[in-house]
């Protein structure tokens, strides 16, 4: 039977104390006081009894897979008839034979209710009369628990990579990730950085909420940028999604590692390809691209299993991303040291690009346009970037972006690593 890891549970811990065997992880915990932003964290539930009974007959076990009570549900014991049980039943609209993920009241502890989630066959022949039901589930105070693993730099501006570690029941949505950024980092392990590397393992939305929004102000300015892996074991096509800017080092980083593996692949601006937790990380100021294979026909169903994870997709994956960080590491980074903008045509700079005058008839080439918007929007910048990532955006040879910046970096206006 796969483990029940809803939010808070024992099953969740369960998987907490696998992992930590298999890698040196820091356990992160908050317990229930810790309200934050109107955030609650639910309480642990653990699924004892489960079942549905007309006389002598069973009619359902809750017990039969994790998604066979809506999570979090609350306990019940009592006989109803068909039609008030219908209203506890839910049921998968794509299929007539699986049954769906019922995940709201994770995220809504205050307001919850019992029920079941069922195939479809199942609700439609239910024969009329009453039914007896039992759901009884234990509970305790709550602890929101997740992990994480550092890989040190030489310097401090880190990049993340997240996953979730809940959805009960399932493999592709959530551990697939886990297991690419696990395979990862223990490659990862051996090498001296630039960059430090953090894993996050965390529950879907509220475990990056509490993740970000406990930090100290000074710890999260260290988190430069990140990508969530997610769904990456199912025989779909890759998918990059960027962050919301799309301006980020990592998204141009697996980008150009995708392009040189020949992988089948799309991408797709923010939102576009998967709505998760990507857009908690944006909201603190971390710009956060995607990985995925996304979408894919099992996804919050009973069908997602360990038979639709195949390992040769999960090491793409993970051969994409160990060669997206060299990518990464080979490239010099820049960071600016100034606000506002400077004189450029000051001699004491000497580092002025002529866009032109048209009135006066004079207009400049292609490249020196392009080295103009280089040079507009240095002082735009407000986080470490590669030159390799910004000769992307103005779209000039990377040697070209590197020597205009070694200027800036001799004036004293960046730093350059």
């Amino acid at each position: 039977m796969p483990l029940n890891r809803v939010i808070c549970s024992s099953d969740y811990d369960k998987a907490i104390e696998y992992l930590k065997a298999l890698l040196p992880f820091k356990v992160i915990e908050y317990t229930s006081s810790e309200e934050h932003n109107g955030w609650v964290i639910p309480p642990k539930w653990d699924l004892k009894v489960a079942r549905i009974m007309r006389g002598s007959q069973l009619v359902y076990d809750g017990m039969r897979h994790p998604l066979a009570v809506i999570a979090l549900s609350a306990s019940f014991r009592g006989r109803v008839d068909r039609e008030e049980l219908k209203k506890h039943l839910h049921y998968d609209h794509r299929y007539d034979d699986s049954i769906p993920f019922h995940f709201r009241q994770l995220f809504r502890s205050w307001q919850r209710d019992w029920g079941f989630c069922v195939p479809r066959k199942l609700y439609d022949a239910l024969p009329d009369g009453e039914f007896d039901v039992v759901i009884e589930a234990d509970e305790s105070p709550r602890i929101l628990r997740m992990l994480e693993l550092t890989h040190e730099g030489a310097f401090g501006e880190t990049i993340v990579l997240g996953a979730n570690l809940d959805h009960p029941g399932v493999a592709n949505d959530g551990m697939a990730g886990v297991v690419v950024g696990m395979e990862l980092f223990r490659r990862l392990a051996p090498r001296k950085t630039k960059f430090t590397y953090k894993l996050v393992l965390s529950q879907g939305i509220i475990g990056s909420e509490y993740y970000l929004g406990k930090q100290r102000r000074e710890e999260r300015a260290h988190l430069m940028e990140g990508v969530f892996l997610e769904m990456l074991g199912s025989d779909t096509q890759l998918a990059l999604q960027a962050s919301r800017e799309g301006r980020s080092n990592i998204e141009d980083s697996i980008s150009q590692a995708l392009h040189e593996r020949n992988a089948s692949f799309r991408t797709g601006p923010f939102e576009s390809i998967i709505l998760n937790d990507e857009y908690i990380w944006e909201a603190y100021g971390v710009p956060m691209a995607s990985l995925s294979r996304f979408p894919y026909p099992e996804y919050h169903s009973e069908h997602d299993d360990l038979s639709i994870i195949h390992e040769a997709n999960l090491l793409e994956a993970v051969s994409i991303l160990e060669r997206a960080i060299e990518i990464l590491e080979e490239a010099p980074l820049i960071s600016k040291k100034f606000e506002g903008n400077v004189c450029l045509s000051n001699p004491r700079y000497d580092l002025y690009v002529d866009p032109g005058q048209v009135a006066f008839g004079k207009s400049v080439s292609q490249e020196q346009q392009r080295l103009r918007r280089l040079m507009d929007l240095i002082p735009t910048l407000t986080r470490s970037v590669t030159t390799r990532t910004l000769a992307r955006q103005v779209q000039l040879p990377e040697e070209q972006v590197r020597a205009y910046l070694a200027r800036w970096a001799e004036k004293g206006l960046v730093e350059m690593w």
